[in-house]
């Protein structure tokens, strides 16, 4: 099983960023991809969530 990488970004804007890479199951092989994704810290729940 692969583990959620949560990867704090620099920027020079006050809001801080990170890159959250989650697994998803395809309903149609049964195969796992990953989705990536650069979303503020106080949406990374809600990414995960999904």
């Amino acid at each position: 099983m692969a583990k959620k990488v949560v990867a704090t970004l620099k920027t020079t804007s006050t809001k801080e960023y990170a890159k959250v890479i989650r697994m998803v199951k395809s309903p149609k092989t049964g195969a796992y991809t990953f989705k990536e994704a650069i979303v503020p810290n106080d949406q990374v729940k809600d990414f995960l969530k999904k």
